[in-house]
């Protein structure tokens, strides 16, 4: 059953890192959204301000948001970051407290 665990992470990209950090982070959902667990993995990017972007996430469970932590892509997302973001990324998690749209 799904428990409305939502994590939202703004991430900004170096100066003229926007289309290197666009294509790790594209890399990244493609992975993650195959993890149990996953419900969306979805990446966003400013209209105003093409550095910036918005990274998505439901998870099943608070289990499954931790394994997603220690998976292997993370990791090296985790590594690579230092060379491309501006600052660390920042992480939110939120839990949902409206009912699903459609009642699922």
């Amino acid at each position: 059953m799904r428990t409305g665990l939502t994590v939202i992470a703004f991430i900004t990209a170096k100066a003229g890192m926007q289309q290197q950090v666009r294509e790790v982070l594209l890399d990244l959902v493609a992975q993650t959204r195959q993890e149990k667990g996953c419900v969306n993995y979805d990446l966003h990017q400013s209209q105003d301000n093409p550095r910036e972007f918005v990274m998505y996430e439901n998870w099943e469970s608070a289990a499954d948001l931790d394994a997603h932590a220690r998976s292997a892509h993370l990791q090296a997302f985790g590594k690579a970051a230092g060379q491309l973001l501006e600052r660390p990324a920042e992480i939110t998690k939120w839990n949902m407290v409206s009912d699903l749209a459609g009642g699922k």
